[in-house]
């Protein structure tokens, strides 16, 4: 079944898009396996609780990995091209924190193929966690 890629008529200024997400161990474990970020504030309980923050805190790109799915799933969708993201990390995201992150397209420019998204995600107390900017494209068309 061939898959129908979005178009810029498809997508217009104001649309939004979100995906929730309960960050769990077996997450940052998965996380750990594939990056090997061993950093003690995500692996060693006893030495995240001796910190600041008081218990183990989920990687800051894992929480940010959402923003990928809502790129090529949601906003734009399906042949979206990744262009840049900013991320700038407001507050700590511990195991069983719900997360939604969050897309909102803020520029269309389709002779510079490129879509402005403004990017953030909550916590299940409406703090927001992350935020940034994202600027996506899409495929033109595909090989037969």
């Amino acid at each position: 079944m061939e898959k129908k890629l979005t178009r810029f008529n498809d997508l217009r200024v104001g649309q939004k898009a979100c995906l929730t997400k309960t960050v769990t161990a077996q997450d940052l474990d998965h996380f750990i396996a594939i990056t090997g970020d061993l950093n003690p504030l995500h692996v060693d309980e006893d030495f995240a609780s001796r910190t600041f923050f008081g218990q183990r805190i989920a990687h800051g790109m894992l929480s940010a990995s959402l923003f990928s799915t809502l790129v090529g799933m949601h906003i734009p969708g399906t042949g979206a091209i990744y262009k840049s993201q900013t991320l700038e990390f407001l507050k700590p995201v511990f195991l069983g924190d719900i997360l939604t992150a969050w897309f909102e397209i803020t520029q269309i420019d389709e002779a510079a193929e490129e879509i402005g998204i403004t990017s953030w995600i909550d916590n299940q107390d409406g703090q927001t966690v992350i935020r940034g900017r994202a600027v996506t494209s899409l495929l033109r068309g595909m090989k037969r």
